[in-house]
């Protein structure tokens, strides 16, 4: 095509000219084999919320694909900071290969519903779209999940996770999500794939599941890229 003679795609890894992701360097990417529990960080069978650990307002489960390094760091800081949005092909691609060897049993749960993290609207207006909303919503349709993009609001507009500490992570995340009243009816006794990038302390995933089971979302879980 036209457009790749003029822009060429160039391996993030060894610069070979082809694709953002060549196949050789997506064999150094690291894998997560280990899932924890999203309430202590400790190991856990698939990724499943110990028993110990539970109460009716937090995360179910949580599933994270890959560690967050190297390449596939670089691959999300381009597509999420830089606008390089030729790679989410790539991602895609990669996150949807990495899921199907994950073998969850809700991988086949056509009920499900898949909700990318929100961004503010001043933040996603200067980026001109929000990347895990465009990679949440080709994950839906390859797994046959319903997606609701607009289902969680931003109320506030917050400093980023990245600049702060695990303290102040939990604080500038308290309050931030909303679901309008036209919403409500469509969360109870539901359940859900809470769906953003990158897993740190976890603090806007919590507060994700926390609004939604108060609304009576019957199972909330955590999908992340990386952690």
């Amino acid at each position: 095509m036209l457009l790749d003679f003029l822009f060429p795609k160039i391996c993030l890894g060894c610069h070979q000219w082809g694709s953002y992701l060549c196949p050789d360097c997506q064999k150094k990417i690291r894998s997560v084999l280990n899932q924890i529990c999203p309430v202590c960080s400790l190991p856990s069978l698939k990724g499943k919320t110990h028993s110990f650990c539970q109460n009716k307002e937090r995360l179910d489960g949580l599933i994270t694909l890959f560690y967050y390094r190297g390449l596939i760091k670089e691959a999300i800081s381009k597509l999420k900071y830089k606008l390089v949005r030729d790679l989410k092909e790539s991602l895609i691609k990669l996150i949807i290969k990495q899921l199907l060897l994950q073998k969850q049993p809700f991988l086949k749960d056509s009920s499900l519903i898949l909700v990318p993290i929100p961004l503010h609207y001043k933040r996603q207006n200067y980026r001109g779209f929000n990347q895990t909303e465009i990679i949440g919503q080709e994950l839906a349709a390859f797994f046959n999940w319903q997606f609701k993009k607009d289902l969680l609001k931003r109320r506030k507009n917050i400093p980023p996770q990245a600049s702060l500490n695990r303290k102040q992570r939990q604080e500038n995340v308290k309050g931030i999500f909303e679901i309008s009243n036209k919403n409500e009816s469509l969360i109870r006794k539901q359940s859900f794939l809470v769906f953003d990038d990158v897993w740190t302390t976890g603090s806007t995933l919590k507060e994700a599941a926390l609004v939604l089971k108060k609304k009576g979302a019957k199972k909330v879980w955590g999908l992340t890229i990386c952690r």
